[in-house]
């Protein structure tokens, strides 16, 4: 399945310097070139930015219909 801009994406690998972990999802705000990697910009569920990440194409996958929402509380310390 190609990606595409402002498409919904799951990490698959944690980024530990921007608090973010396998299976939160992301949505995309810039393909480079040859889709080789992504920017990412992932936010709180009110809609505060987290963090704007580049992203491997093997470090995401995207959403799929099976997928299903889930919570966690970011980690400010």
């Amino acid at each position: 399945m190609m990606i595409k801009e402002h498409d919904c994406v799951v990490l698959t690998a944690d980024f530990p310097d921007e608090k973010l972990e396998a299976g939160d999802v992301g949505t995309v705000v810039h393909i480079h070139q040859g889709n080789s990697a992504y920017e990412v910009e992932f936010m709180t569920l009110d809609g505060q930015t987290v963090a704007v990440v580049t992203v491997a194409s093997h470090q995401l996958r995207p959403v799929s219909r099976f997928d299903i929402s889930h919570v966690r509380e970011l980690q400010t310390v």
